[in-house]
């Protein structure tokens, strides 16, 4: 029988078939057997065949292939990774300028990795309410980033309501993962959205600035106007992997655009003579965030780590 892995509980599943019945499912042994370097072979969003038994739960059989998914490394000196989601339509990606701070890395490193695997991403700047002075101008100053490489911003209040009318459009009849730190609103968010899901919301910890966990595993929600949203933990650090240095730079659009014009075609970007990349930063046209992500996950191929405050 096949379904959709629509909740993922750690150690059990919760598969909806065709016919809307949810089964309460556990892998079988054998997916711990193959070449899956993953903490969790089964990632909410997947088309996945299971077998019920006669208590009425199922073990998953087989896994249909994903035609995309987010993926980071899994924890602090880990070589495994994480799925967050698979099978998406798009992704919003929720930040905060501050209360708490959304850093560029963090954001650059979410999208290298939606462009790895395939995944349209919109991001979306939410508590607008609570930035002023500095605060707006970065604001303003990183949308006009984003969306000059390609990507459409957005603004919000979820607490008030402002801006929702237009994401609730965005994500009517899409799949779309809801990702961000902890604290930057997502489950504000749902519960405007599904009226009803009455999620839990947390507060920011006014000594670090950083949000605590609300939401501590990955679910599909239904939305009334159609599709579903996937709500998941919050994300402290997002590290990079599977990714072969060189083809780093092909997912900056900014930096592959410019790296044709590299006078060697194995350009790292970094210290060659000839390099297009670094002359087009230096003339303005690649921001130095960006630069200094591309760098920073550079990094990540010569550590077995990433380092969380990304």
């Amino acid at each position: 029988m096949k379904g959709l892995v629509i909740k993922n509980t750690g150690s059990w599943y919760t598969v909806r078939t065709a016919e809307g019945r949810d089964v309460e499912s556990k892998i079988k042994g054998n997916f711990r057997l193959r070449d899956i370097r993953s903490t969790n072979p089964i990632a909410v969003g997947d088309q996945v065949e299971i077998e019920i038994n006669k208590e009425e739960t199922a073990f998953i059989t087989e896994i249909e292939d994903r035609k995309n998914y987010i993926i980071r490394r899994a924890s602090n000196l880990s070589k495994q990774s994480h799925i967050i989601a698979a099978n998406l339509d798009q992704a919003m990606l929720i930040v905060t300028v501050n209360h708490p701070i959304t850093t560029t890395i963090f954001i650059d490193r979410f999208l290298v990795t939606a462009e790895a695997y395939g995944v349209f991403v919109k991001i979306v700047f939410n508590k607008i309410d609570r930035f002023h002075g500095s605060e707006r101008e970065t604001m303003e100053e990183m949308i006009r980033l984003y969306t000059s490489i390609g990507y459409p911003c957005s603004k919000l209040c979820a607490r008030s309501g402002e801006g929702m009318e237009e994401l609730r459009a965005d994500l009517k009849d899409k799949i779309t993962l809801l990702s961000g730190h902890s604290g930057v609103g997502k489950s504000t968010i749902i519960n405007q959205l599904v009226p009803g899901v009455e999620l839990r919301t947390g507060n920011i910890s006014e000594y670090h600035n950083k949000g605590m966990h609300t939401t501590t595993f990955s679910e599909m929600i239904p939305l009334p106007e159609g599709g579903y949203l996937i709500d998941t933990p919050g994300i402290k650090g997002f590290g990079t992997i599977e990714m072969e240095e060189g083809e780093i730079s092909h997912y900056f659009p900014e930096i592959f655009r410019y790296s044709d014009g590299c006078r060697f075609n194995n350009c790292t970007h970094r210290h060659e003579p000839g390099c297009a990349v670094q002359e087009a930063m230096h003339a303005h046209l690649i921001s130095p965030s960006r630069y200094k992500s591309y760098l920073n996950i550079l990094k990540d191929k010569e550590s077995s780590k990433y380092r969380e405050e990304y």
